[in-house]
């Protein structure tokens, strides 16, 4: 694997969390965990996040935290009202969210993480 850190964004309790963290282990590949819970997520990163990531794919609109804002808030949705709703939020972010390097993926999918660690 070439010499990169892997990090791996998102919160414990998660189940696709799990299923990931389950699968990275059995595969041998070490990552730095992120949990939103206990580091949060500042507007840098979530600025960061909005810049790899399309955020069609970075926001998971099918969670209950996506249901729970205000519709205002769910309406005025682009790349700079989405720093703020990130950082208040970050549960909206789609889990995981795994960087290998410049390298993104949203969403747990074997073969797109097989793809991802390969580069």
């Amino acid at each position: 694997m070439p010499d990169k850190t892997v990090i791996l964004y998102g919160i414990p309790n998660c189940d696709t969390m799990k299923k990931t963290r389950k699968w990275l282990d059995a595969n041998s590949v070490d990552y730095v965990f992120h949990d939103y819970k206990k580091l949060g997520i500042d507007k840098t990163l979530a600025k960061r996040f909005i810049a790899e990531v399309p955020l069609e794919t970075l926001i998971n609109k099918r969670g209950t935290t996506w249901r729970k804002l205000p519709s205002a808030q769910q309406e005025s949705l682009d790349t700079t009202t989405a720093v703020d709703i990130i950082c208040n939020n970050p549960s909206i972010v789609r889990r995981p969210l795994i960087q290998n390097g410049s390298q993104w993926l949203a969403a747990y999918d074997e073969t797109q993480l097989r793809t991802l660690l390969a580069k």
